[in-house]
């Protein structure tokens, strides 16, 4: 799709209203609506069985965080393991002054985020100091910790990233720090290089926010710069990372004003402009930066401005319990790229019932959204559940729906 394609709307605007929180929320309420109406083509929706999955959250939050204090989604999570932080362990080896550690930071929040998404039912990490073997999103996170303490982004021989090392990124350095055989698989391997690759290159092509010598970790300086005296907007950080990251994403993608819009996609019943944004991995990101820059002094304001996370962890726990289902159940075992309307559905329902499970998870257990915000109630939360259902439900844990995972995307 091209500015062509668009030609009615006004360019500029939509481009930059598609990139926020509001117009997430917007269009897909417009499909949701239109889901609880019996009117989506693929989704019907059946809204009195979300108590059914409030009630697998709250066991699930109960489980696991009986005192109730859940920490924020973020990829922070995955790096620990078997009960040991994994970062931490790294950080305290560090001997670096507070600001540096915010650079490093969020260099390694961005790297391990931008190759996180699925990795398939057959790949495993082998933890070489434990001999352990982790999958999913936990081995995900290790292998990407363990080329960056290596310095597999940057120097060679320490942790860190440099414009030139990233830019040069390729798949075959990606299957030797991953592991990745014949026998051991990583989905979408080629496309997870090509984001590091055209990482570098966004870096370099931006000295306004990653300096004039840039560098990724520069980012941090960018968004303390941002904070005014009640702290950073949450938003703000989305829409810093929307704007920088926007060059990484592939043609695929539609483009508007000469924006490519990164995870935002066409459905035939979406409100003009006929596109639904969902920038899951912006927003993953997004999270995964709170805690960088609150441990370097900046207060993170408006968590719940951003919205839950459309992917299929989360989408799963709707079609596991029951609040959506597919109209035609054959479609579940046919692979559906990410843009297909099945899925584009499947994830705008996701985001609205995000919000509306977590006022209910809320009510149930007599908290505030101050105290249990929507970053608590996904970690503690929607993604545990629907990654537990499908564990009980699906050998090997894997999705409700098959996905093709080009790795840019989920």
């Amino acid at each position: 799709m091209t500015t062509t394609d668009l030609a009615e709307a006004d360019t500029a605007a939509t481009a930059d209203w598609l990139q926020s929180p509001d117009a997430i929320r917007a269009q897909c309420g417009a499909l949701y609506d239109l889901g609880v109406a019996g009117r989506l083509d693929h989704f019907t929706v059946d809204p009195d069985r979300l108590e059914i999955a409030a009630e697998e959250v709250v066991a699930t939050i109960l489980e696991t965080y009986p005192d109730l204090a859940v920490p924020p989604h973020s990829r922070w999570r995955h790096f620990v393991l078997d009960r040991r932080d994994r970062w931490a362990e790294q950080a305290a080896k560090l001997d670096v002054p507070p600001q540096e550690m915010a650079r490093l930071e969020c260099e390694l929040a961005i790297v391990s985020v931008l190759l996180d998404a699925g990795a398939g039912p057959l790949w495993t990490y082998h933890d070489p100091d434990t001999g352990a073997e982790f999958a999913r999103s936990e081995g995900l996170a290790l292998a990407s910790l363990d080329m960056f303490m290596a310095g597999a982004f940057g120097s060679g021989t320490g942790p860190g990233t440099t414009t030139a090392r990233l830019s040069r990124f390729s798949a075959e350095a990606l299957a030797a720090g991953f592991q990745v055989t014949e026998d051991n698989p990583l989905e979408g391997l080629e496309g997870r290089a090509a984001l590091i690759a055209a990482l570098g290159k966004a870096v370099e092509a931006q000295p306004l926010v990653f300096g004039d010598t840039p560098r990724l970790g520069q980012i941090a300086d960018h968004l303390a710069g941002l904070a005014d005296e009640d702290g950073l907007p949450a938003e703000t950080i989305l829409r810093v990372i929307l704007k920088t990251l926007s060059p990484i994403w592939g043609e695929d993608r539609p483009v508007l004003d000469g924006v490519s819009l990164g995870d935002c996609w066409p459905h035939p019943q979406a409100p003009a402009p006929g596109l639904v944004p969902f920038h899951k991995l912006s927003q993953w990101l997004s999270y995964s930066l709170i805690e960088p820059m609150e441990r370097a002094g900046i207060k993170v304001t408006g968590l719940d401005r951003l919205t839950g996370l459309a992917e299929y962890r989360n989408g799963g726990l709707f079609l596991d319990t029951g609040v959506i289902a597919l109209r035609h159940p054959r479609e579940a075992a046919k692979p559906q790229a990410p843009g297909s309307a099945l899925i584009v559905e499947w994830r705008a329902l996701t985001v609205i019932l995000l919000d509306k499970v977590a006022a209910l998870v809320r009510k149930r257990l007599r908290l505030s959204a101050e105290e249990l915000p929507l970053a608590a109630v996904l970690e503690g939360g929607t993604w545990a559940t629907g990654r537990r259902l499908a564990r009980a439900k699906r050998p090997g844990g894997t999705p409700p729906i098959d996905i093709l995972s080009t790795g840019t995307v989920f």
